[in-house]
């Protein structure tokens, strides 16, 4: 299995695998499971999954959690490269984005991955947002 872990570059400036990954870590909480085998490297905050992150060469990927209304806006701002969570059950898909990594925008993946983990967090009850947080 080949895997982007040192950004290497196939004719597109891409975001490398390590980047991405230091980056769902620094999230408030957010930490690194793999509850499928080795792939894909989810990352979780309070047991709910906010990414999926595939680092395949030839087809390097990564699914976001979001609301029905921002997976769509996404999908028709980018019909090419994000697309309904291609591995959920379609009453799910909604509420996922697969996005295509190559070549696509630095600045608004880490928007993405923001709204992702924004989503997660807004799930659980204020008590538990709360206990995240640290607001007591």
């Amino acid at each position: 299995m080949n895997t982007v872990l040192d950004g290497e570059d196939f004719g597109e400036s891409i975001m490398s695998t390590e980047d991405i990954i230091k980056y769902c870590l620094s999230k408030h909480k957010a930490y690194e499971d793999y509850p499928f085998g080795n792939i894909p490297i989810c990352y979780k905050l309070n047991g709910k999954i906010f990414a999926q992150l595939y680092p395949n060469e030839n087809d390097y990927k990564i699914t976001l959690k979001c609301t029905s209304d921002v997976g769509q806006f996404f999908r028709s701002l980018y019909p090419d490269k994000v697309v309904r969570g291609y591995h959920c059950p379609p009453i799910q898909q909604p509420y996922w984005n697969t996005v295509y990594l190559s070549d696509f925008p630095d600045d608004e993946l880490l928007n993405m991955i923001d709204l992702a983990y924004n989503t997660v967090l807004n799930s659980f009850s204020k008590k538990i947002k709360r206990q995240i947080i640290g607001d007591t």
